[in-house]
Protein backbone atom coordinates (compact mmCIF):
# COMPACT_ATOMS: atom_id res chain seq x y z
CA UNK A 1 0.00 0.00 0.00
CA UNK A 2 1.42 3.37 -0.98
CA UNK A 3 1.78 6.27 1.39
CA UNK A 4 -0.86 8.97 1.12
CA UNK A 5 0.37 12.11 -0.61
CA UNK A 6 1.08 14.97 1.72
CA UNK A 7 -1.02 18.02 1.03
CA UNK A 8 0.72 21.34 0.45
CA UNK A 9 0.02 23.83 3.15
CA UNK A 10 -1.03 27.22 1.88
CA UNK A 11 1.21 29.85 3.38
CA UNK A 12 3.97 27.32 4.07
CA UNK A 13 7.56 27.34 2.91
CA UNK A 14 6.59 27.43 -0.77
CA UNK A 15 4.55 30.61 -0.31
CA UNK A 16 7.32 32.21 1.75
CA UNK A 17 9.96 31.39 -0.88
CA UNK A 18 7.70 32.72 -3.65
CA UNK A 19 7.20 35.98 -1.77
CA UNK A 20 10.94 36.32 -1.10
CA UNK A 21 11.79 35.70 -4.76
CA UNK A 22 9.14 38.20 -5.89
CA UNK A 23 10.49 40.84 -3.50
CA UNK A 24 14.04 40.15 -4.67
CA UNK A 25 12.98 40.74 -8.29
CA UNK A 26 11.19 43.97 -7.39
CA UNK A 27 14.19 45.22 -5.41
CA UNK A 28 16.63 44.36 -8.20
CA UNK A 29 14.52 46.13 -10.81
CA UNK A 30 14.37 49.21 -8.58
CA UNK A 31 18.12 49.17 -7.96
CA UNK A 32 19.54 48.04 -11.29
CA UNK A 33 16.77 48.23 -13.87
CA UNK A 34 15.53 45.45 -16.11
CA UNK A 35 18.15 43.40 -17.90
CA UNK A 36 20.85 44.14 -15.34
CA UNK A 37 20.47 41.05 -13.19
CA UNK A 38 20.31 37.30 -13.57
CA UNK A 39 18.46 34.39 -12.01
CA UNK A 40 21.59 33.95 -9.88
CA UNK A 41 21.26 37.51 -8.57
CA UNK A 42 17.59 36.92 -7.72
CA UNK A 43 18.41 33.63 -6.01
CA UNK A 44 21.20 35.19 -3.95
CA UNK A 45 18.98 38.10 -2.90
CA UNK A 46 16.12 35.75 -1.97
CA UNK A 47 18.37 33.23 -0.23
CA UNK A 48 17.39 30.30 -2.45
CA UNK A 49 19.18 28.12 -4.98
CA UNK A 50 19.12 29.03 -8.68
CA UNK A 51 17.70 25.59 -9.36
CA UNK A 52 14.67 26.40 -7.18
CA UNK A 53 13.85 29.37 -9.38
CA UNK A 54 14.34 27.42 -12.62
CA UNK A 55 12.26 24.51 -11.29
CA UNK A 56 9.36 26.76 -10.29
CA UNK A 57 9.41 29.39 -13.06
CA UNK A 58 11.55 27.95 -15.86
CA UNK A 59 13.12 31.23 -16.97
CA UNK A 60 13.80 34.76 -15.80
CA UNK A 61 11.18 36.14 -18.19
CA UNK A 62 8.49 33.80 -16.82
CA UNK A 63 9.44 34.82 -13.28
CA UNK A 64 9.25 38.50 -14.22
CA UNK A 65 5.81 38.02 -15.78
CA UNK A 66 4.65 36.17 -12.66
CA UNK A 67 5.89 39.02 -10.46
CA UNK A 68 4.04 41.59 -12.57
CA UNK A 69 0.77 39.63 -12.72
CA UNK A 70 0.82 38.65 -9.06
CA UNK A 71 1.47 42.23 -8.05
CA UNK A 72 -1.37 43.48 -10.23
CA UNK A 73 -3.81 40.90 -8.90
CA UNK A 74 -2.93 41.58 -5.27
CA UNK A 75 -2.64 45.35 -5.43
CA UNK A 76 -5.28 46.08 -8.08
CA UNK A 77 -7.93 43.36 -8.11
CA UNK A 78 -10.91 43.86 -10.40
CA UNK A 79 -13.60 45.55 -8.33
CA UNK A 80 -17.31 44.79 -8.35
CA UNK A 81 -19.07 47.86 -6.94
CA UNK A 82 -22.38 47.33 -8.71
CA UNK A 83 -21.86 49.93 -11.46
CA UNK A 84 -19.40 50.33 -14.31
CA UNK A 85 -18.53 53.88 -13.28
CA UNK A 86 -17.82 52.71 -9.74
CA UNK A 87 -15.81 49.72 -10.96
CA UNK A 88 -13.70 51.83 -13.32
CA UNK A 89 -13.07 54.57 -10.74
CA UNK A 90 -12.10 52.02 -8.10
CA UNK A 91 -9.88 50.08 -10.48
CA UNK A 92 -8.18 53.23 -11.80
CA UNK A 93 -7.57 54.48 -8.24
CA UNK A 94 -6.05 51.09 -7.29
CA UNK A 95 -3.76 51.15 -10.32
CA UNK A 96 -2.77 54.75 -9.55
CA UNK A 97 -1.84 53.79 -5.97
CA UNK A 98 0.16 50.84 -7.25
CA UNK A 99 2.14 52.69 -9.92
CA UNK A 100 2.90 55.65 -7.68
CA UNK A 101 3.87 53.44 -4.71
CA UNK A 102 7.41 52.54 -3.69
CA UNK A 103 7.87 49.84 -6.36
CA UNK A 104 5.45 51.24 -8.93
CA UNK A 105 7.93 52.75 -11.36
CA UNK A 106 10.03 49.57 -11.25
CA UNK A 107 6.99 47.48 -12.13
CA UNK A 108 6.05 49.80 -15.00
CA UNK A 109 9.58 49.51 -16.33
CA UNK A 110 9.32 45.74 -15.99
CA UNK A 111 6.16 45.72 -18.11
CA UNK A 112 7.89 47.82 -20.76
CA UNK A 113 10.97 45.63 -20.67
CA UNK A 114 8.94 42.46 -21.15
CA UNK A 115 7.46 44.11 -24.23
CA UNK A 116 10.85 44.64 -25.80
CA UNK A 117 12.65 41.38 -25.01
CA UNK A 118 13.05 38.30 -27.13
CA UNK A 119 10.53 35.56 -27.74
CA UNK A 120 10.42 34.31 -24.13
CA UNK A 121 9.84 37.84 -22.88
CA UNK A 122 7.09 38.39 -25.42
CA UNK A 123 5.40 35.14 -24.41
CA UNK A 124 5.62 36.15 -20.74
CA UNK A 125 4.24 39.60 -21.54
CA UNK A 126 1.43 38.06 -23.58
CA UNK A 127 0.52 35.83 -20.61
CA UNK A 128 0.29 38.87 -18.32
CA UNK A 129 -1.74 40.86 -20.84
CA UNK A 130 -4.06 37.95 -21.61
CA UNK A 131 -4.83 37.31 -17.95
CA UNK A 132 -5.32 40.98 -17.13
CA UNK A 133 -7.43 41.37 -20.29
CA UNK A 134 -9.68 38.49 -19.18
CA UNK A 135 -10.12 40.12 -15.79
CA UNK A 136 -10.91 43.52 -17.30
CA UNK A 137 -13.32 41.93 -19.77
CA UNK A 138 -15.16 40.20 -16.91
CA UNK A 139 -15.73 43.61 -15.30
CA UNK A 140 -17.05 45.00 -18.59
CA UNK A 141 -19.24 41.92 -19.17
CA UNK A 142 -20.81 42.36 -15.72
CA UNK A 143 -21.72 45.93 -16.69
CA UNK A 144 -23.41 44.75 -19.91
CA UNK A 145 -25.31 42.09 -17.94
CA UNK A 146 -26.61 44.89 -15.68
CA UNK A 147 -27.81 46.75 -18.78
CA UNK A 148 -25.03 49.34 -18.85
CA UNK A 149 -23.27 50.43 -22.01
CA UNK A 150 -19.64 49.40 -21.65
CA UNK A 151 -16.59 50.39 -23.69
CA UNK A 152 -14.30 47.67 -24.93
CA UNK A 153 -11.18 46.75 -22.99
CA UNK A 154 -8.85 48.55 -25.41
CA UNK A 155 -10.77 51.78 -24.88
CA UNK A 156 -10.25 51.44 -21.11
CA UNK A 157 -6.53 50.97 -21.71
CA UNK A 158 -6.33 53.88 -24.18
CA UNK A 159 -8.39 56.38 -22.22
CA UNK A 160 -7.77 55.53 -18.58
CA UNK A 161 -4.69 53.36 -18.01
CA UNK A 162 -2.31 54.72 -20.67
CA UNK A 163 -2.56 58.38 -19.58
CA UNK A 164 -1.80 57.37 -15.99
CA UNK A 165 1.19 55.25 -17.05
CA UNK A 166 2.57 58.06 -19.21
CA UNK A 167 2.26 60.59 -16.37
CA UNK A 168 4.17 58.32 -14.02
CA UNK A 169 6.83 57.19 -16.49
CA UNK A 170 7.65 60.72 -17.60
CA UNK A 171 6.95 62.56 -14.34
CA UNK A 172 4.26 64.70 -15.97
CA UNK A 173 2.10 65.30 -12.92
CA UNK A 174 0.42 63.59 -10.04
CA UNK A 175 -2.47 61.19 -10.29
CA UNK A 176 -5.02 63.04 -8.19
CA UNK A 177 -8.47 61.59 -7.56
CA UNK A 178 -9.97 64.39 -9.71
CA UNK A 179 -7.64 63.56 -12.60
CA UNK A 180 -8.44 59.83 -12.38
CA UNK A 181 -12.20 60.41 -12.13
CA UNK A 182 -11.94 62.77 -15.12
CA UNK A 183 -10.34 60.04 -17.23
CA UNK A 184 -13.17 57.65 -16.36
CA UNK A 185 -15.85 60.32 -16.94
CA UNK A 186 -14.48 61.20 -20.39
CA UNK A 187 -14.41 57.51 -21.35
CA UNK A 188 -17.97 56.91 -20.23
CA UNK A 189 -19.27 60.15 -21.80
CA UNK A 190 -17.70 59.36 -25.20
Amino acid sequence: MSEPQRARRPGGRSARVGAEVHQAVTDLISERGYGNFTVGDVAARAGVADSSIYRRWGSLETLLADVALTRLNVQSPMPDTGSLAGDLRTYAAQVAREITGPDGLALLRLAIALSSTGEQGLLARDDVLAERGRQLQSMLDRAVERGERAPDALEVLDHVMAPMYIRVLFGLGSLTPDYIDGLVDRLLDA
